[in-house]
């Protein structure tokens, strides 16, 4: 399992100490010139790139053209096509066109399953799969994650939720060992530990331990019972000399740790020691 958290600029550099792949923002290649060369200078460098849509950060895919030049020019590793949120039609007939888009060499096209409710999900999923997307994503936060399960902590409902969902798709062999998943995001950092037997995990993304520090929270060997409340869009500017780093370490860390994870990126030595002050 694969791991990736958002940073704020200041960190982009930094973050090769504990991801084990970048998670590229488009709109940003866009908006920030700083950021841009990060991912130039990360694919030449031979860094593992998935290229997101922004759907997350805009509330809608990003322009489709500048979507299309940024394959192009970055070719990353994966693309997560564009997708509507809890909107199982739209979704389909986006990752429909986008299936006749080719890709760059070596590149992945990434679909996202989308739906109003678990029904509309399962359509989603298996319509992608049809459509010969070799790897699906599943999204964090659908609010029918909670209907699904009804824990008096929605955060930790959401997580159940997906969980449940992801399940039931396993068990009704809609999804099978040799199949491909991608998690976005997540509500609670704990919630990848329950998916340590399920080999159809391939990779995640979350800012969450990054979030976590920025507000001063650090993880316990539990994890967290509520989604921390910062996020990339309010604190992407956010300065190194305003941050502590080593509360940045000891929850990228201590991820890893709950989730039963090797405890650093293979590319790098281990960075335990920098949070230990050794």
């Amino acid at each position: 399992m694969k791991v990736s958290h958002e940073v704020p600029r200041c960190l982009l550099l930094a973050s090769q100490e504990f991801n084990d792949y970048d998670y590229c923002l488009p709109h940003l290649l866009d908006q920030d010139e700083e950021y841009k060369q990060y991912f130039l200078d990360a694919k030449k460098a031979g860094r593992y790139i998935v290229m997101d849509n922004s759907l997350h950060e805009l509330g809608e895919s990003y322009q489709w053209d500048r979507l299309k030049h940024w394959l192009y020019e970055l070719e990353p590793n994966e693309f997560m096509v564009p997708d509507a949120w809890m909107d199982y039609t739209q979704t389909h007939v986006y990752a429909k066109y986008w299936r006749q888009i080719p890709m760059p060499k070596k590149c992945t096209a990434v679909a996202v399953a989308q739906g109003k409710d678990m029904s509309d999900a399962w359509k989603s999923f298996r319509s992608l799969k049809e459509l010969g997307y070799e790897k699906i994503a599943i999204s964090y936060g659908a609010t029918w994650y909670n209907d699904l399960y009804p824990h008096p902590n929605k955060d930790l409902g959401k997580a159940l939720g997906r969980l449940r969902f992801i399940s039931s798709l396993y068990h009704d062999k809609e999804l099978g060992d040799y199949d491909q998943i991608h998690l976005l995001g997540c509500s609670v950092p704990q919630e990848f530990g329950w998916y340590r037997d399920c080999k159809f995990i391939k990779s995640i993304d979350t800012s969450n331990p990054v979030m976590a520090a920025l507000e001063g929270t650090l993880y316990d060997e539990s994890g967290l019972t509520e989604k921390p409340k910062a996020n990339m869009n309010d604190h992407f500017d956010v300065k190194f000399t305003d941050i502590n780093y080593k509360d940045i370490l000891h929850n990228t860390s201590m991820f890893r740790k709950i989730n039963g994870l090797r405890p650093y990126p293979e590319h790098t030595g281990s960075f335990l020691k920098l949070v230990n002050n050794e």
